[in-house]
């Protein structure tokens, strides 16, 4: 199945287009005295569940490859395990890793993140130019996988190159949005952004771009919400007012939803997690 299908159907199944971001902190998991490897196993496997349970699946699921690579091996052996638990929802599996390389080292990385990993979607990063993006572009062409561009990101340093003003007058980050319509032209929808909640001028400006541009849909991954200070509900009224389709975006909010046990003050980590995703899906008001 097309990842853009993946999108579809889960946000029509789950009635939620929210990204869970996983990004396991050891110290703020609250599952002492166990190797790290089934800490954040047990960890996640409980968060799954609880949602499962209560109806309460997010829209995808975006694990955060550094986040779990910190831990060396058994970092990435919870990782594979718990992608495992992933697969078994039918939940979209974005591996947030942000690759690009020359061109051998590209196609290596797609193979990692694709076969080893068994990704549905990966983000990744376009300023090395096509021949770095060309092999990712080559997995959504042929196998259907995802791939979400760093476009105009949630980050206070994203305006030191992302908005500088081209030879053309528009920002980097518009010439970038070109860029993807190109790349993605033979891509079925499947080629997406990154495009940050906390910058909504750039995301009305981004989206507007994409639905007088490109003859097929461009879906985003926004992050910036909850933590990083963006509104989801702002977010929405720009998706609404651009045009763009809500049953292919994706919000995510990744410690908002993983440690919401710790704004509650509970012991019920699992259940202020599914507690996270509920709000967040009725501030969303996706249906």
């Amino acid at each position: 199945m097309e990842f853009v299908e993946l999108l579809k159907k889960a946000a029509e199944e789950n009635k939620s287009i929210v990204c869970m971001g996983i990004d396991p902190v050891l110290e703020r998991i609250p599952i002492k005295g166990k190797p790290v490897e089934d800490s954040l196993v047990e960890f996640y496997s409980q968060i799954i569940d609880a949602a499962k349970s209560e109806n309460a699946l997010p829209g995808a699921f975006k694990p955060n490859y550094a986040f779990f690579a910190q831990y060396g091996f058994p970092g990435l052996r919870a990782l594979k395990k718990i992608i495992s638990l992933i697969k078994e929802t039918s939940v979209p599996l974005i591996l947030d890793v942000k690759r690009a390389d020359i061109g051998k080292t590209s196609k290596a990385y797609g193979k990692e993140i694709f076969e080893f990993w068994e990704a549905d979607c990966a983000t990744i990063q376009p300023y090395m130019g096509f021949d770095s993006v060309q092999p990712f572009i080559e997995w959504s062409e042929l196998k259907g996988k995802g791939l979400y561009f760093l476009n105009r990101t949630s980050n206070k340093g994203a305006m030191d190159f992302q908005n500088l003003k081209t030879e053309t007058g528009n920002s980097l980050y518009l010439e970038v949005s070109a860029k993807l319509v190109e790349w993605g032209a033979n891509s079925n929808g499947n080629v997406g952004a990154v495009v940050g909640a906390t910058s909504l001028q750039e995301l009305e400006s981004i989206c507007s771009f994409f639905v007088k541009n490109s003859s097929l849909p461009v879906p985003l991954l926004i992050p910036g919400v909850g933590a990083q200070g963006g509104s989801a509900l702002e977010v929405v009224e720009v998706l609404k007012k651009t045009g763009m389709p809500l049953e292919l975006q994706r919000i995510n909010s990744s410690s908002g939803i993983n440690y919401a046990y710790e704004e509650e003050h509970s012991v019920d980590f699992a259940g202020a997690a599914v507690k996270a995703i509920k709000k967040l899906n009725a501030e969303i008001g996706f249906k």
